[in-house]
C-alpha cells in the first residue's frame, strides 16, 4: 500500500484528474492540484477534492510531491515536462492518464531526468462530459486499468501505479507494452469513436430524434466528443488507427456485398461470429 505520508499532485484537474483526486483524497491521501483554470481549483477546494491547489507552476510547490499524476493532453504533458521537470523532487514517480503511449513514451524518454521514474498508464473509464465538476470516483468501479511500463519505470514505481488502480477500485489491472496498448486502443476505443462520429455526421438526424430506439442511442453515445482531444489522439496513433479502420472497412464491405448479392449464408455466418464474440464482453 502507498504510504499515506506520500504527497500526490494532480496536474490537470479535469474529469479524470478530478476523479483521481476525489478517490485518493477519500482514501486518506494528501492530494493537491495544478490547473490553469482558477474555477477548477476553486471547485476542488470547496468540495474537498483537493487539499491545496495552484494555477501557476511554482518550484517550491511542485518539489514537495512524491507522486505526480498528469491529466493533460499528450502534447501538453510533454511540453510541461520539458519546461518543469527540474522542479520535480529526486526519485519522484510520474504517471499519466493519456490514451496514446508509443509516441508519448518515446518523446518523454528522449529527455527525462534519470532520477525520475515514469510509468504510463491508461484508465479505461470516462464520460461524455468534462471538467472537475463532473468528477466521479465511482466511474472506476469494475473498469480496466492498463499499465505500460517504459525504460524509465522502476519496479517500485510500477507497483505504486498498480496500487493507484487498486485504491481507485479498478477491476482489472494489467500490463501491456506501448505497442500492444496502441494497437488495442486503436481498435477498442479510437476506431469505435470514428464509427460513432461517422454515423452521427453522415446524415442530418435531428428529425429522427422522436423515432429512435436504444440501438442508435447506444451506438452513438460516444459521438458526443471532445474534438480537440480526440483529433490529437487519432493523429498521434495514426498508422495503428488506419490499420484498424481498414480492418473494419473490409468486413463492412463484405457485409455490404452480401446484401447486394442476396448472399444469405455468408451474412448469417458473419452474424454468428458477431454474436459469439460479443458474449465475451457480456461475461
Amino acid at each position: 500500500m502507498i504510504n499515506t505520508n506520500k504527497k500526490i499532485l494532480i496536474v490537470g484537474l479535469g474529469l479524470l484528474g478530478g476523479s483521481y483526486a476525489m478517490g485518493l483524497t477519500d482514501a486518506g491521501y494528501y492530494v493537491a492540484a495544478i490547473d490553469k483554470n482558477p474555477e477548477a481549483i476553486k471547485y476542488g477546494l470547496e468540495h474537498k477534492i483537493i487539499k491545496d491547489g495552484k494555477t501557476i507552476v511554482q518550484k517550491e510547490f511542485v518539489e514537495q510531491f512524491d507522486l505526480v499524476i498528469f491529466g493533460l493532453y499528450p502534447k501538453v504533458f510533454v511540453d510541461w515536462l520539458r519546461l518543469y521537470q527540474s522542479y520535480l523532487k529526486t526519485n519522484a514517480i510520474i504517471t499519466d492518464v493519456t490514451g496514446i503511449k508509443t509516441w508519448l513514451i518515446n518523446e518523454i524518454e528522449s529527455f527525462l531526468r534519470e532520477d525520475i521514474s515514469f510509468v504510463a498508464h491508461h484508465p479505461m473509464a470516462g464520460k461524455e462530459v468534462y471538467g472537475v465538476e463532473n468528477a466521479d470516483k465511482n466511474m472506476f468501479l469494475n473498469a480496466n486499468f492498463i499499465i505500460t511500463p517504459s525504460n524509465s519505470s522502476t519496479l517500485e514505481a510500477i507497483e505504486v501505479v498498480k496500487e493507484i488502480g487498486k485504491i481507485l477500485q479498478f477491476k482489472n489491472i494489467v500490463e501491456l507494452s506501448k505497442e500492444e496498448h496502441d494497437e488495442m486502443i486503436g481498435f477498442l476505443s479510437q476506431l469505435t469513436h470514428c464509427i460513432a462520429v461517422s454515423l452521427m455526421s453522415c446524415k442530418d438526424s435531428k428529425h429522427l430524434v422522436k423515432y429512435t430506439g436504444d440501438s442508435f442511442r447506444d451506438l452513438t453515445r460516444i459521438a458526443k466528443i471532445n474534438e480537440n482531444m480526440w483529433s490529437e489522439l487519432f493523429l498521434l496513433n495514426k498508422q495503428e488507427l488506419l490499420n484498424q479502420m481498414e480492418l473494419f472497412l473490409k468486413k463492412f464491405n463484405t457485409l455490404k456485398e452480401c446484401i447486394e448479392k442476396d448472399d444469405l449464408d455468408t451474412m448469417k455466418e458473419i452474424m454468428k461470429v458477431s454474436t459469439k464474440r460479443r458474449e465475451y464482453f457480456d461475461n
